[in-house]
């Protein structure tokens, strides 16, 4: 009975643990308009912008716009909030794609090893 009562006590730990996972902090997660990663950039802009190599990924149409209100108010932190936000979402939407990629990859692998 012992052997048995650890068996679902580990089990239901599992699916509480993976399920947190899929949701990324319980689903409470929304996409606020105008935070969504695009592969498509107008790279012009970005270039005139002055955006760092390092710094053009999907995010980067954003960045473009949030540096510009940076630069304007002198980089005071109580300006641009919005726009940082947004940029941040953006990122942050980029690294669950990232994720759900490499999970894709690796099922796709899992299948043909098998």
């Amino acid at each position: 009975y012992h052997y048995q009562a650890n068996v679902a006590e580990r089990a239901t730990s599992a699916w509480t643990r993976t399920k947190h996972k899929l949701t990324m902090g319980g689903g409470h997660h929304h996409v606020t308009p105008g935070s969504e990663p695009r592969k498509d950039q107008d790279l012009q802009a970005i270039k005139d912008a002055k955006i760092p190599i390092a710094w053009r990924d999907t995010c980067s149409h954003i960045l473009v716009g949030l540096n510009k209100c940076r630069r304007e108010t002198w980089w005071n932190p109580n300006k641009c909030e919005h726009d940082r936000h947004i940029y941040e979402e953006c990122e942050y939407n980029a690294y669950l794609q990232r994720v759900e990629a490499k999970v894709q990859v690796d099922k796709i692998k899992a299948a043909e090893s098998d």
